[in-house]
């Protein structure tokens, strides 16, 4: 018997959000056409021409529906879009949301609130949503990492930073969304944090605290003892043996000082946004001793999950 191949029905990843840019941007221009259409076609087309707002959206159409150089990939789900183009859309979209939420003011505060609702009933509620598809487009533009956190792949995502760890070659990779920061050598990367603690008991690299020297006898003579109780022969007896039966104490518990308060972040209280950041110090490269590669606020459980996951995979490294 034969045996049908099945088709499959799973898309590459960043599909949908072409679909979804492509979709916004059709919607508008037919909402466009059609107003267009209610009036005199020559007489719309000669005031665009002579509208800045209008050639601007113009040219936010043709780059929504267009989108030049996008293209889905398995190696960048979440970034289909060359990085000018994301930043164009971000952009325009930022412009028409601002020019749409002050027409509409300006309306409201015209024709008062009554006119303005049978405006929205009129216009199948599209005073609404302009805005919110113009809000749509800035929202998937938005700054992100280029993939999400998978611990077991070695792949970190900590706000717009993504960093591979290739564990055989030793090797680590850093983007920032689309663009390559720079591959480095896994050893020579630590994780510094600058305020707050990592969380679940993790501790950031540091210099290890050395143990106090051992009392010598010197020491030892030297130290107070407090006086024996006044009283009978029992009283000092009691006091003799007990001073003989216990051992002396040492000189570092003698004059050690009293710790200090720490800090809310170094006391086991994570701060509310901490910080790190992921540093190079190659001592074969000269002038890149102790880089900054980038430093990012964790402003989500999941970037500070990431940075654990990250500053545990590099100390594996070392």
């Amino acid at each position: 018997m034969t045996r049908t191949r099945p088709t499959p029905t799973a898309t590459l990843p960043g599909a949908g959000t072409l679909f979804a840019l492509r979709a916004i941007g059709l919607m508008i221009l037919a909402r466009w056409l059609h107003s267009m259409a209610q009036m005199d076609f020559l007489a719309a087309l000669e005031g665009m021409a002579s509208s800045p707002a209008a050639c601007l959206n113009l040219v936010f159409l043709f780059l929504l529906i267009v989108l030049p150089g996008a293209k889905a990939r398995v190696e960048r789900p979440f970034h289909p879009l060359p990085q000018w183009l994301r930043q164009a859309l971000r952009f325009f979209g930022v412009l028409g949301f601002l020019f749409a939420i002050g027409s509409i003011g300006a309306f409201v505060w015209a024709a008062g609130w009554r006119r303005t609702a049978h405006t929205v009933a009129d216009t199948n509620g599209w005073l609404v949503a302009a805005p919110a598809l113009y809000a749509a487009v800035v929202w998937i533009c938005r700054p992100r990492a280029l993939w999400r956190t998978n611990i077991a792949a070695r792949r970190f995502a900590i706000g717009r930073f993504a960093v591979s760890i290739d564990a055989v070659a030793r090797t680590t990779v850093v983007w920032q969304e689309s663009r390559k920061v720079g591959q480095y050598d896994a050893r020579e990367l630590s994780v510094r944090w600058l305020s707050g603690a990592p969380e679940g008991g993790a501790s950031a690299r540091g210099p290890a605290l050395l143990s106090a020297p051992a009392p010598t006898q010197a020491d030892v003579a030297d130290v107070d003892y407090p006086a024996a109780p006044a009283g009978g022969a029992d009283s000092s007896g009691a006091a003799t043996g007990q001073e003989a039966g216990s051992p002396a104490p040492s000189a570092s518990a003698v004059q050690r000082p009293a710790p200090a308060s720490l800090p809310p972040a170094q006391a086991g209280k994570p701060a509310r946004w901490p910080k790190i950041e992921l540093l190079w110090d190659s001592p074969a490269a000269a002038g890149h001793n102790r880089q900054i590669v980038f430093r990012v606020r964790l402003a989500s459980d999941g970037d500070r999950t990431a940075a654990r996951a990250l500053d545990a995979a590099l100390e594996e490294q070392v």
